[in-house]
C-alpha cells in the first residue's frame, strides 16, 4: 500500500508519517514546497498544492490510499483526481465543528463541511471509499498563547472559562494509521475528542504547573479580541471562534472513547501534550 500525506508540514501529517515509516508502509509526503520538509528516512516527497489542481495527478500517481486536510478550495476537483488516479480510500482530517446546529453558517465548519461532501459526492458516484476523521480541539492550540507566557505576560480571553477538550495530534495520527490499515473501520465517521472537559483557565493552569512558570491571563470583551487579532485571523473566522467560545462558556464538552476504540489506548491527557511541548511555553 502507498499512502499519499497532505499537508505534509502539519503536527498530525508529521506524526502519521513517522507512524506509517515505523510500520513498515510506502508513504509519501505531500506539500506544496516539498524541499522544506524533513519526512522520516525513506519517505518520498511530491509537491501537492491543495490549492493548485495542477498538482494533483502527479502527487496521486499510485496512490492507493489519501491522508487528506479539508482545505474545501479544491476538494471536488481533488476527489475527481483521486478517483481518476485509482484510490481506493481517502480519510479526511475534518471536525467535529461540522456536528454542530449552526454548522453551515459557521465559516470554520462550513469549510470542513465543503470539503466532506465533495468527497462523500464523489465516494457514492461509485469512487473511493471516504473515511471522516472529526476531530474537537487540538491541543496545539495552545501554542498560541506560547508568545505572550514568553514574555511573563498572559494571553488575552474574551472566554476565559469556555470549555474544550484539548487532543494529542498523535492521537489523531493513531486514529488515522488505524483506519487507513484497518480495512473494516473504513467508510466511517469518528467524533475524536481528548479525555477531558477543560476551560482556558484550566488548560493555563496545567501549563503552569508543567512549566514552574506564572500562566496569567487577561479576560477582555469579544470586540476587544476581534479587533486586536483582526491583522491575522479573517473577520468571518473571528466571529466563528467567539460564537463557538461562547456556546461553550462554562459549559462542558461531551468526551467520546473513540481514541482508545481505534488506537488501542485511552487518549492522552493534556497535561501529557504540555509536558511533551513544554519548551514552547518557557521563558
Amino acid at each position: 500500500m502507498t499512502v499519499l500525506v497532505t499537508g505534509g508540514r502539519g503536527r498530525v501529517a508529521t506524526a502519521l508519517l513517522g507512524l506509517l515509516a515505523s510500520a513498515g508502509i510506502d508513504a509519501r509526503a505531500g506539500s506544496k514546497d516539498p524541499a522544506g520538509l524533513s519526512p522520516p528516512a525513506g519517505t518520498a516527497t511530491v509537491r501537492c498544492d491543495l490549492s493548485d489542481p495542477a498538482t494533483f495527478d502527479t502527487a496521486l500517481r499510485g496512490a492507493e490510499s489519501v491522508f487528506l486536510y479539508a482545505d474545501p478550495t479544491h476538494a471536488a476537483a481533488f476527489a475527481e483526481r483521486a478517483r481518476a488516479a485509482g484510490v481506493e480510500h481517502v480519510v479526511l482530517l475534518s471536525s467535529s465543528s461540522v456536528l454542530a446546529p449552526d454548522a453551515a453558517g459557521n465559516a470554520i465548519a462550513a469549510s470542513h463541511l465543503m470539503a466532506e461532501r465533495a468527497l462523500t459526492a464523489a465516494a457514492g458516484a461509485g469512487g473511493f471509499e471516504v473515511t471522516l476523521l472529526r476531530p474537537g480541539a487540538f491541543a496545539t492550540n495552545a501554542l498560541q498563547w506560547a508568545p505572550a507566557l514568553r514574555s511573563g505576560h498572559g494571553p488575552a480571553l474574551p472566554y476565559p472559562h469556555a470549555h474544550s477538550d484539548p487532543i494529542h495530534e498523535r492521537d489523531v495520527a493513531e486514529a488515522a494509521l488505524a483506519v487507513l490499515t484497518e480495512p473494516r473501520l473504513r467508510g466511517s465517521s469518528y467524533l475524536l475528542t481528548g479525555p477531558e472537559s477543560l476551560d482556558f483557565t484550566e488548560q493555563l493552569a496545567v501549563v503552569a504547573g508543567a512549566t514552574g512558570h506564572p500562566a496569567p491571563y487577561t479576560a477582555v470583551a469579544p470586540e476587544t479580541w476581534k479587533e486586536s487579532t483582526a491583522a491575522h485571523i479573517p473577520e468571518a473566522f473571528a466571529d466563528a471562534l467567539l460564537s463557538h467560545w461562547a456556546s461553550h462558556d462554562g459549559r462542558p464538552v461531551p468526551l467520546t472513547g473513540t481514541v482508545e476504540e481505534l488506537t488501542g489506548h485511552p487518549a492522552r491527557a493534556f497535561a501529557t501534550w504540555v509536558a511533551d511541548h513544554a519548551k514552547a511555553f518557557r521563558p
